[in-house]
């Protein structure tokens, strides 16, 4: 037997994750500490093993192991890119009884107070690290955990990853949104809306969504006038409930990493407060300076978060998707 926290006792899922999750590690000992962090997705808490802590976070949805499969891609390439920390994915464990667990590596931390601009400043280099690999002959799509000095070329990522529990169709594609003279393709995030307006459409028949869409993608080119897009490593759910640090510097979790549009990154967070702050951007706009039409995109991004909220948390999100599209349509 194990000790338990109270509010574990009786919880049939996760006695069986606990003997999942020791079978896969090879360990005898795999003890809760009451230590908990889970979040709106996950439940989460500190166990004991015999060579320390873990950290183990499960999910009883359907497809909570493609789920947490694409979160373990994710943070191995953040990882593999030298820039950002992020807590080492250990095993992603199916469950007997329906769900699955992803173990980490346990990192002791804190609220992000200290290290802000370190972050700042890695977000930085992490979103050029990519673009200046241009100067290196080739480029590649990048492979599992591949840390690569050659350029992708591409938008995507070799999994789909989650945002929140919903996983992100990342089918690499040549364009992110403005078509290249003469190809009448879906550039990725056109596709990125697309995923999600399919799910409002299946689960509402919200006439008004359509039709604001279908304006919507007319107008969408203009607002990268002028601007070249390259991909960028992103950790594509940027939020400060998704960062913290430790005494050695920041860190970065739950991650739903593709290569995309650096500004991409910096939409989330003004949507869930608290978000980094004005010194944050500043440190990390001297680095990577805003382009023409900056704001207008911005917008443009988060529309995608409020119908990832919509579709997690139901209809209450409606009125600032609608509101946002009538913006952007002018």
């Amino acid at each position: 037997m194990y000790p338990w926290h109270l509010s574990m006792e009786g919880d049939t899922l996760v006695q069986e994750m606990v003997a999942a999750v020791r079978e896969v590690l090879g360990s005898e000992v795999l003890q809760g500490t009451g230590e908990l962090g889970g979040g709106l997705i996950s439940e989460g808490e500190v166990f004991l093993t015999d060579v320390g802590k873990v950290f183990i976070k499960w999910n009883r949805k359907e497809k909570a192991l493609d789920m947490y499969k694409g979160e373990t891609a994710g943070l191995q390439q953040l990882g593999a890119s030298g820039v950002v920390r992020v807590p080492e994915p250990l095993a992603a464990v199916e469950l007997p009884g329906g769900g699955a667990a992803l173990v980490l590596e346990y990192l002791p931390m804190k609220d992000l107070r200290h290290h802000s601009l370190n972050l700042a400043r890695q977000l930085a280099r992490l979103h050029l690290q990519n673009p200046l690999a241009t100067t290196h002959p080739g480029g590649s799509r990048v492979r599992h955990g591949d840390a690569r000095s050659t350029f992708v070329p591409h938008f995507g990522f070799h999994s789909p990853t989650p945002c929140g529990y919903i996983l992100q169709d990342n089918t690499w594609c040549d364009d992110w949104q403005v078509h290249p003279v003469g190809k009448e393709r879906q550039t990725f995030f056109s596709r990125k809306l697309q995923q999600q307006i399919a799910m409002i459409e299946t689960e509402y028949g919200d006439r008004e969504v359509l039709e604001l869409w279908s304006r919507l993608q007319t107008q969408m080119p203009r607002f990268f006038a002028g601007v070249e897009v390259l991909p960028s490593l992103l950790h594509g759910d940027l939020w400060m409930g998704n960062s913290a640090e430790t005494q050695q510097g920041p860190v970065l979790f739950d991650p739903g990493v593709f290569y995309g549009h650096h500004e991409y990154d910096s939409a989330v967070s003004a949507l869930v407060p608290p978000g980094f702050g004005e010194s944050f951007w500043a440190e990390y706009h001297a680095a990577v300076p805003k382009a023409p039409g900056w704001a207008t995109r911005q917008k443009l991004y988060r529309l995608f978060h409020k119908f990832n909220q919509w579709n997690h948390f139901g209809r209450q999100y409606r009125t600032g998707c609608v509101k946002l599209m009538k913006e952007l349509c002018g």
